[in-house]
């Protein structure tokens, strides 16, 4: 019962999320409009089709996730084929329900069925088949256990139930905005006369959710509109009971269950298991043509794997000690492996990720792991986060956080030496470690509604549309706000004129993530620094490097600007 009300809730918030945005039209439409009464019919039209829309969603969207993915290996086939056939079949249903000559073409295979599911006017369930197909939702940690589960075929029943309830979950809010539509055409007169004209409009939302999924739009509009229902998943997951029902959907398995041999930082080698699989791998960077890496193929080899993020100010401390073993340890032996896991939306553009790269120096194989799908499979909880693997695969240390360079860097030796014992090492790397002392800097400060732990008030942090004062006195290592802003899951900005941001801190440098268009005035006690800001989210030096010291930054934020984040070091 825990699995399925887990499933439940997850797949009821992701129904709400703005990921579903892409779809909508063509539920609205396909599944509500053409399920009409119309005055001009002249036959009755299907009342059960929104609910046959869903359920082909439903159907195809647990087969696909279930078990496409192993199907697919099992096979030798691409892992996006069953994406692409939905989308050609969505675009070819399109054009179907603009010329009538198409659709009847269309038909003509299925005659021999009584009733002809991919002809539009019948039942929709065709529909719905292909909707699922193509249909991905916002990455959370339900969805992130099933997918584990069907790439790993530990697919058992506790794992059909929770994808099954996860998927039924998502088609309620969908199948309410489905029958909405339905009754709001049969409500208003001039759609009624207009079947044909609904019918052209519904094709042309077809070909334009296929095309827009060619080029990644929906990708697009989740970026557009941070995720804010993050928060829900995250209170739902962390539950015992959601933690329970996560793990028998296949976060904990036999490939990744010995990790917990690893004691994270230890000074010890320790042997963990068989590395798990990179999996779920939207993007190669780094790579011969974009190809994939596999870790079988890498044996003989010493392996780091670095799970990161390019605006997370702990991953940006540590990243040039990874870059250094690079460098020093190719030729030895050393394959360097980053796992470009997302903390942001914004994070998942590949453009964005390859800047972060390249502005890091970092010139080895980097992954795309936009649905969490590998950090999943090493049940990683944080950013950075270092797995050293030997020669034989198996996995010898885990560090996470920052800090341990040392320790780190003398186990890759080690190994290193194990794995050739007349191997020639280069010295070692003399990059400073900038670690900051546990306690000393300010934490890290999120103006998003979901992740806010230090706002100074006065009054509630909450989402939505607020009028804010400075308070009278501001404790330290916090934040507030004066003016009026707009509070959305990931960021705030300024609504009407600018705002401003205090920020009580204690640290040698200041970072802050902006997106948008504008100039903001950055005011640090007799100091004032304007900083032009264009463009998608990325990190912005506010106070540069030097001694440590504790102080008040009050910063001014134009109208089109969003502050996602302050960070300290």
């Amino acid at each position: 019962m825990d699995v399925v009300i887990i499933g439940l809730l997850g797949g009821l918030i992701t129904g709400i999320s703005p990921c579903i945005l892409p779809v909508l039209p063509v539920i609205f439409l396909t599944g509500g409009a053409q399920s009409a009464r119309f005055e001009e019919e002249t036959a009755p039209a299907g009342r059960a089709r929104p609910y046959l829309v869903i359920a082909g969603l439903v159907t195809s969207f647990t087969a696909v996730t279930l078990a496409g993915s192993l199907l697919l290996g099992l096979l030798g086939l691409p892992q996006d084929l069953i994406r692409w056939i939905g989308i050609v079949v969505l675009a070819l249903l399109g054009v179907g329900l603009l010329f009538p000559g198409v659709e009847r073409l269309l038909e003509k295979p299925f005659q021999w069925i009584p009733r002809r599911n991919v002809e539009n006017r019948g039942s929709g369930f065709g529909v719905g088949l292909a909707l699922g197909t193509v249909f991905v939702p916002c990455a959370g940690p339900v969805l992130a256990a099933i997918i584990v589960a069907g790439a790993t075929g530990r697919i058992g029943p506790e794992t059909v139930l929770l994808t099954v309830s996860f998927a039924v979950g998502v088609a309620v809010p969908l199948l309410a905005f489905a029958l909405a539509g339905r009754g709001l055409i049969e409500r208003i007169r001039a759609f009624r006369t207009r079947e044909r004209g609904l019918r052209i409009t519904a094709g042309v939302a077809m070909i334009a959710l296929a095309v827009g999924l060619v080029f990644n739009v929906p990708q697009l509009i989740q970026r557009l509109i941070p995720d804010y229902t993050a928060s829900f998943q995250e209170g739902l997951t962390s539950s015992e009971g959601g933690q329970e029902a996560l793990g028998l959907g296949g976060l904990v398995t036999d490939e990744n269950r010995d990790l917990d041999r690893c004691v994270p930082g230890s000074p010890e080698l320790a042997e963990c298991g068989t590395a798990p699989a990179l999996r779920g791998i939207e993007t190669w960077l780094n790579t011969p043509d974009g190809a994939g890496v596999d870790l079988a193929a890498l044996r003989g080899r010493v392996v780091l794997i670095d799970f990161w993020a390019y605006s997370c100010i702990n991953c940006q401390r540590s990243l040039p000690h990874v870059v250094a073993w690079d460098e020093a340890y190719r030729d030895a032996g050393l394959q360097v492996i980053g796992v470009h896991s997302p903390e942001y939306a914004f994070e998942k553009d590949p453009a964005n990720v390859a800047a972060g790269a390249e502005s890091f120096g970092i010139d080895y194989p980097v992954g795309l792991d936009n649905a969490l799908s590998t950090w999943t499979a090493y049940r990683n909880r944080y950013w950075p986060a270092h797995y050293l693997i030997d020669a034989e695969g198996v996995v010898r240390q885990i560090s996470f956080g920052e800090g341990g360079y040392a320790t780190t860097e003398d186990h890759i030796r080690k190994l290193l030496t194990e794995a050739d014992p007349g191997v020639v090492l280069p010295p070692r790397t003399d990059v400073v470690d900038e670690t900051p002392e546990v306690g000393s800097t300010t934490r890290e400060t999120f103006l998003g509604s979901a992740k806010d732990v230090n706002f100074a008030g006065p009054g509630p942090y909450r989402a939505g549309i607020v009028d804010h004062e400075f308070p009278a006195t501001q404790p330290d290592d916090t934040f507030a706000l004066h003016g009026r802003w707009d509070v959305r899951t990931q960021f705030a900005a300024p609504v009407g004129e600018a705002g401003r941001v205090r920020v009580d801190f204690r640290a040698a440098e200041v970072r802050t993530v902006l997106a948008g268009e504008g100039t903001i005035t950055v005011q640090d006690g007799a100091r004032t620094t304007r900083i032009e800001v264009s463009g998608t989210p990325r990190s912005y030096a506010v106070v540069p490097p030097g001694e440590s010291r504790r102080g008040v930054l009050e910063v001014e934020v134009p109208p089109g600007v969003q502050v996602y984040s302050f960070t300290f070091g």
